[in-house]
């Protein structure tokens, strides 16, 4: 279908621009939502009537949008959720958890305008994508973590992640050293060292 543009469309022009679209896209988003109208004649006639109307309409619109941008780009908001051993959460993080953390930090920000490929399903830092216009964009960050605590380590650049996992490592070699027992060692391997002690046991045994 042919349509004509009334804002810019990421990927497929700018206000005033006549592009061709699949009708399920056009039919089901672009026109319900009046970002488009149909590339007939007399639609035509009516948008270059009104093309001054709408390119000033849509330019204070971006300023607007520009101001509240400068506001909210960097941003981090902080989301404590509960996650396994690994870091994977117990659920996810989507776009109405942010768009209820930004509300909550003073922004107002609607979730349709909150952009994320898939759900955060993992601890960490996580950047997140905000249109505030079609033509003005920011980054927040999202900080999913399981206590303050860890928020606060990451907030600062700490990967809770990796340092959970070098102390983990760090406590088996630990506890492998305190038991004699070789760390390299494959599972279910006896150390040399224990062989020895009970050949020593049996001959004790045998002479006894």
């Amino acid at each position: 279908m042919d349509i004509i543009l009334l804002q810019r469309i990421e990927k497929l022009g700018s206000i005033g621009d006549v592009v061709t679209v699949k009708d399920g896209y056009a039919r089901n988003f672009l026109l319900p939502q009046k970002k488009a109208l149909r590339a007939n004649e007399a639609n035509k006639k009516v948008f270059e009537a009104n093309r001054d109307r709408l390119e000033k309409e849509n330019a204070e619109r971006r300023t607007e949008a520009e101001k509240a941008g400068e506001k909210v780009d960097g941003v981090e908001i902080v989301l404590i959720r509960a996650s396994s051993n690994t870091g994977q959460l117990y659920g996810s993080v989507n776009v109405r958890d942010i768009a209820m953390s930004l509300a909550e930090k003073g922004h107002d920000v609607d979730k349709k305008q909150v952009i994320m490929g898939d759900p955060i399903k993992s601890i960490g830092m996580h950047e997140v994508r905000i249109d505030l216009h079609p033509e003005v964009s920011v980054t927040i960050k999202a900080n999913v973590a399981r206590s303050d605590d860890e928020a606060e380590l990451q907030s600062q650049g700490v990967d809770v992640m990796a340092q959970m996992f070098e102390d983990e490592q760090r406590e088996i070699e630990e506890q492998a050293e305190a038991n004699r027992i070789d760390p390299t060692l494959e599972p279910g391997e006896i150390p040399a060292d224990m062989l020895e002690d009970a050949a020593d046991a049996n001959e004790e045994e045998a002479e006894g």
